[in-house]
């Protein structure tokens, strides 16, 4: 076949290309955002399990020296003498979400002061470098202390830049069309089945290195966009052409109203008007960004802290029961959360006012009893209504659906409810919720789980 039957061969004047190529681009710098940390997050056994190891290694070998002679057999880790194993998780999510947070929240106040290539493409290359280092650690031996003390610290940075690029990322694709923000929302958790022993070092390195991989091509796609004029082009193409052009129009009555008021410039203006702004925007998309926070709070605090404890009921001795949890659960999810985030690209409704929109939102609080009546196990307080398993995937796949389709909704249309000038604002402003709505859901994970 000829070259013109592919269409990555098209001529660079092709619109079909063009189009496509943006789209992929958006879809890789939600990749560079979003991977790495989740090969960071998959990799929590190999840092529990180093620090295991390296904890007892450091206990053997005082044993040894105080006896001078060496130990027959291991010692046997103690909680007291694990217990940086133990705490790794529940400090990893403070250190992430608390710097999540917060930079999320600054981006929406000084991103029209900073250059965005300096916001995003910045940040690419800070979390570059932490995951070197990650990576380089994997061949270094250190002692717990010290290796639980850096991993912290490379967790608050990845976070830190994370919050700073995601809200980048969001308020970039805000002043696109809708269908830009599928590609990053798209993105999901990626799972794996890590070994056991001395494979762990090697995965993890594996790993690190991808992840390093995935920067790079993002820092590549993110210059290939700037370095075209078709994003510019995209600017004021598609459903946002019109307003842009309306709010022209107004802002030049407005300015010839004001001509005389505008000669003597009120002290501190700037800021007043950035406030003001703010706030406005953020009246504008209350409720989509309410929503895709209420959203993510259901999500996170369900999943996966109590559905990852629901049971087969008839695997009994079979390989059902050893795959159950990795297929109902994880591989359910990610699937059909892909699925509905994949369906706005193609499908949006109900519509950005439409009062079916929260409402739907609102419904989902019904999959909280729903999976606690799931077989969770062990459980002390409530009984098991839904034993069987076809019940608990049934549920997963409406849970991961709705979460997918609607949250992808909610960040497409608050960007859209305000003015095109204002929607990076606005793209930032969603970012910053839908943070807030993962913390939140961190936080009542423990509450679903202990009323079982």
């Amino acid at each position: 076949p000829t070259l013109g039957h592919f269409p990555f061969y098209a001529p660079l004047s092709s619109p079909v290309l063009r189009y496509k190529a943006v789209w992929l681009i958006f879809f890789m710098l939600g990749l560079g955002t979003l991977l790495p940390w989740n090969f960071f997050m998959t990799a929590t056994r190999y840092f529990t399990n180093r620090l295991d190891e390296t904890q007892n290694m450091s206990l053997v070998t005082a044993e040894n020296s105080k006896h001078f002679q060496p130990s027959a057999t291991p010692t046997v880790p103690s909680p007291e003498r694990n217990y940086l194993s133990a705490l790794f998780n529940n400090v990893m999510t403070l250190c992430a979400m608390l710097p999540l947070l917060f930079f999320t929240c600054l981006n929406s106040f000084l991103h029209q002061r900073i250059p965005q290539s300096v916001r995003i493409l910045g940040s690419l290359i800070a979390i570059l470098l932490v995951f070197l280092i990650t990576a380089v650690l994997v061949k270094v031996d250190l002692d717990a202390m010290p290796f639980f003390v850096i991993t912290m610290i490379k967790i608050m940075l990845i976070n830190c830049k994370q919050g700073w690029e995601q809200g980048s990322l969001f308020g970039l694709a805000g002043l696109l069309p809708t269908s830009y923000t599928a590609p990053i929302m798209s993105v999901f958790l990626l799972s794996a089945r890590w070994p056991s022993g001395s494979e762990l070092s090697e995965s993890a390195f594996g790993y690190f290195i991808t992840a390093c991989g995935v920067i790079v091509l993002a820092i590549i796609c993110y210059l290939g966009l700037n370095s075209t004029r078709y994003y510019q082009q995209l600017k004021l193409e598609g459903p946002g052409e019109q307003e842009t052009k309306l709010d022209l129009i107004s802002k030049g009555e407005d300015l010839k109203a004001n001509k005389e008021d505008s000669r003597v410039p009120a002290p501190n203006s700037e800021s007043t008007n950035q406030g003001h702004s703010i706030r406005a925007i953020l009246r504008n998309i209350l409720v989509p960004a309410l929503s895709v926070c209420f959203i993510f709070t259901v999500t996170i605090g369900m999943f996966p802290a109590v559905t990852a404890e629901v049971q087969s009921s008839i695997a009994g001795n079979s390989a059902w029961g050893a795959y159950f949890i990795p297929v109902s659960c994880f591989l359910t999810f990610n699937v059909f959360d892909w699925l509905g985030r994949s369906l706005t690209a193609i499908f949006t409704w109900p519509g950005k006012d439409s009062h079916w929109l929260p409402s739907l939102v609102l419904a989902r609080i019904l999959f909280v009893p729903l999976l606690l009546l799931c077989n969770v196990q062990p459980r002390q307080y409530l009984a098991v209504v839904f034993e069987h398993d076809a019940w608990f995937i049934i549920f997963m796949a409406a849970f991961a659906f709705s979460n997918g389709y609607l949250a992808s909704l909610c960040m497409c249309f608050g960007p859209k409810k305000v003015k095109p000038a204002e929607a990076e604002t606005a793209g930032a402003i969603m970012a910053f919720f839908l943070s807030l709505g993962l913390a939140l859901g961190a936080v009542f994970s423990f509450l679903f789980r202990s009323i079982v």
